[in-house]
C-alpha cells in the first residue's frame, strides 16, 4: 500500500480532512470526519475499558496484589508555568532547525539527510529531508542538476557510502561551534557543524544556503488575561503527565486508593513541531492515551516489566500485525537521565523507508523523578542520584510546590515517594497504524459476478466505525420498510448505517471502504419467511438468520 492510496481513502470516505482547508489548510492540523471521529472515539474507548474499567481481568504480576486501583483525571491544558520550569521543560523541550536563505524552508536538524559526492573536482554534501530509499533518489537527481549532467553521464558522480543525517556529519574542513543540547552534560557540550558552504540544501540549487542550528522551544504560548506581557505568559500543555503528578495528592486524599494504583488520563497536547509531516504521524495538535502507575520502589521494576508486556499485547489483540510490530527495549545511552528503564512499541509505517519503524508509545519506569521535582524543584543528575538544579548562589534554579508528594502507608507504616510507570500512548498514531494495518485489496465478483478490484479495511470489530449496514435489494415491495424496521432496532445498540441507492453490489463495496463488518440485506426471501443475508466484510461469507434475531447475532459476533 502506498501512502497516498490511504490519504485519499481518508479524504474521500469522511475519516480525516485537512484543518482549515477551504483557506489553503494549517500545516501540522488535521480534522476527524464522521467516520474518523468514531474510528478514534472506539480507540480512546477500548484503551479506558482495557486499561481503566476492566484493568484486573488481567493478572498482575507475581507478588503483587491481586486487584489494584485505576482511576481517571481530566486536567487543564494551560497549567501554571511552574510546572514546566520543575518538569525540565521549559530548558529542555527543544528541538534543533536550521533556515535555507534560498527557499525560505525550515528543517528539523537531525532529519535532514545527504551524501557526499564528487564530480568535476568538486566534493560536496547533498542533502534532502526524505529518508531511504526516496532520499537517495532525491539527492541523485539534485547532483545531475547541480553539476548539469545528462542521464548518460550518472556514472561521473562519485558518491561517498549512504544517507547520514546533517547532525551526524563530521568531517575535518567542517568549523565546529558549541551549541547546548536537550542532556546539557555537566562537562562540555557536543559541538554542531555550522559551516555549510559544502552543503546544497534540501530545496536549494546553489551551495551554503543554510543557517548555523539553533534551540527551537516545541510549547506553544499563550497569554491567559487581558495583559500580554512576560508576566502572564502561559503555555499549551506539551503532555497530559504533569496534570496527574501534580494532582498526585488530591487523587491519594479523595479517593482514599491504596499503592499500587494508576491515574488514566485522555486529552490533547500541543507541540510545535518545527516540520510536521507524515499524515497525523506528526502533528501539532495530538491526542494522548496516558497512564502515570505508582507503586513502591522495590516493586516497580516487575510493574515496568507488567506494563510494557501488557501494552504491547495490546496492539496485538486489536490487529495489528507482529511482523510489522515490534516492542523495542532502549539502550542505556538512549534512556533519559531520570529513566530506570523505557521501552518503545513501534510500527512499520508505509510511509518509512523500508525496515524503519515509527513510535506507536513510550513505556518508561520514571523512578521518583516527577514526584521529587514537582515537590522540591528541578532535578539533575550528580553521580548516582537526582538532585535540586541549583544556580551560582546556591538557591534552587526553578523552586518547587514545596507539598510533600510522598506517601505513607498506614499499614506498614512506611513513608516514600513512589515510583511510576508511564505507558503513554498516541490516540492520533494508534488510529493511523489501525487505517494502515487494515487497508486491503482483493478481487470479489461484482453484481453482475464479474471479478473486480475491491478495497477494504479489515478494521478489528471493536474498532470498526460502522458496525453493521441495512440494505432493502430494491426499493420496492416493501423491502425499505422491512430494512428500516431493523435499522431501528440496531440503532440503539451499536452505529448502524442504512443504504438504499444504487445496485447492491455497490452498496457493498462502500460499506468495505469504511471497515463495516457485517452487511444485512433484506430480499425477496425475506418477504416470504423473514429470514435475511448477513455477509462478513473479510470472508465474503453470507449466511441468513430471522430479522428479529439479528441484533443477537451481531452481538455474538462483534464480540468473539
Amino acid at each position: 500500500m502506498e501512502m497516498e492510496q490511504l490519504v485519499a481513502l481518508c479524504r474521500r470516505r469522511g475519516f480525516l480532512f485537512q484543518s482549515s482547508e477551504i483557506y489553503g489548510g494549517l500545516q501540522g492540523f488535521w480534522d476527524y470526519g464522521p467516520l474518523g471521529v468514531e474510528l478514534k472515539r472506539n480507540v480512546r474507548e477500548a484503551w479506558w475499558r482495557d486499561m481503566v474499567t476492566a484493568h484486573n481481568e488481567l493478572e498482575p504480576p507475581p507478588g503483587a496484589p491481586s486487584a489494584f486501583e485505576m482511576v481517571g483525571l481530566d486536567c487543564s491544558i494551560i497549567m501554571h508555568p511552574q510546572v514546566w520550569k520543575c518538569s525540565g521543560h521549559y530548558d529542555l523541550f527543544h528541538d534543533f532547525m536550521v533556515d535555507c536563505r534560498e527557499s525560505n524552508k525550515r528543517y528539523r536538524y537531525d532529519q535532514v539527510c545527504g551524501r557526499w559526492v564528487e564530480c568535476k573536482g568538486q566534493r560536496i554534501f547533498v542533502a534532502s529531508d526524505l529518508g531511504g530509499d526516496e532520499g537517495i533518489e532525491l539527492t541523485r537527481h539534485k547532483a545531475m542538476k547541480f553539476f548539469n549532467l545528462r542521464g548518460k553521464d550518472a556514472d561521473a558522480l562519485a558518491w561517498e557510502g549512504t544517507l547520514v543525517s546533517l547532525a551526524e556529519l563530521e568531517e575535518p574542513y567542517v568549523e565546529l561551534k558549541i551549541i547546548d543540547t536537550k542532556e546539557k552534560p555537566a562537562s562540555g557540550k557536543p559541538s554542531f557543524l555550522v559551516d555549510f558552504s559544502q552543503v546544497l540544501g534540501p530545496d536549494a540549487k546553489t551551495l551554503g544556503t543554510l543557517t548555523e542550528p539553533r534551540e527551537f522551544n516545541l510549547m506553544l504560548e499563550t497569554y491567559p488575561g487581558p495583559v500580554r506581557d512576560e508576566s502572564s505568559k502561559a503555555f499549551l500543555r506539551p503532555e497530559t503527565a504533569q496534570g496527574i503528578f501534580v494532582n498526585f495528592k488530591n487523587v491519594c486524599d479523595s479517593t482514599r486508593v491504596r499503592i499500587p494504583f494508576g491515574i488514566a488520563q485522555i486529552g490533547k497536547s500541543f507541540r510545535n513541531e518545527i516540520t510536521p509531516r507524515n499524515f497525523t504521524f506528526r502533528s501539532r495538535e495530538f491526542e494522548q492515551m496516558e497512564i502515570e502507575f505508582f507503586c513502591h520502589p522495590d516493586t516497580s521494576p516487575e510493574w515496568y516489566r507488567y506494563w510494557r508486556d501488557r501494552r504491547y499485547q495490546w496492539y496485538l489483540d486489536l490487529g495489528l500485525a507482529g511482523e510489522r510490530l515490534r516492542l523495542r527495549d532502549h539502550e542505556k545511552d538512549e534512556l533519559s537521565h531520570y529513566s530506570r528503564g523505557t521501552a518503545d512499541i513501534e510500527y512499520a509505517f508505509p510511509f518509512l523507508p523500508t525496515g524503519e519503524f515509527g513510535e506507536l508509545e513510550g513505556v518508561a519506569h520514571r523512578g521518583d523523578f516527577d514526584l521529587r521535582s514537582h515537590a522540591e524543584g528541578k532535578l539533575v543528575r550528580q553521580g548516582d542520584k537526582l538532585v535540586v538544579e541549583t544556580d551560582a548562589e546556591g538557591k534552587p534554579r526553578h523552586r518547587g510546590s514545596g507539598k510533600d508528594l510522598s506517601y505513607f502507608d498506614d499499614q506498614t507504616k512506611e513513608r516514600f515517594i513512589p515510583h511510576v510507570i508511564e505507558p503513554s500512548a498516541g490516540a492520533d498514531r494508534a488510529t493511523l497504524a489501525f487505517l494502515c494495518e487494515a487497508y486491503r485489496e482483493d478481487e470479489a465478483p461484482d453484481e453482475h459476478g464479474k471479478p473486480t478490484k475491491r478495497l477494504f479495511l479489515k478494521l478489528h470489530p471493536r474498532l470498526a466505525p460502522i458496525k453493521a449496514a441495512v440494505f432493502p435489494l430494491v426499493k420496492k415491495d416493501g423491502m425499505p420498510e422491512v430494512a428500516r424496521e431493523i435499522y431501528k432496532t440496531l440503532k440503539p445498540h451499536f452505529p448502524v448505517f442504512y443504504d438504499e441507492k444504487s445496485a447492491v453490489g455497490r452498496r457493498y463495496r462502500r460499506q468495505d471502504e469504511v471497515g463495516t463488518p457485517f452487511c444485512i440485506t433484506v430480499d425477496s426471501q425475506t418477504l416470504q419467511d423473514g429470514t435475511v443475508t448477513i455477509r462478513d466484510r473479510d470472508t465474503l461469507r453470507q449466511w441468513r438468520v430471522h430479522k428479529d434475531e439479528c441484533l443477537d447475532e451481531l452481538k455474538t459476533r462483534l464480540m468473539a
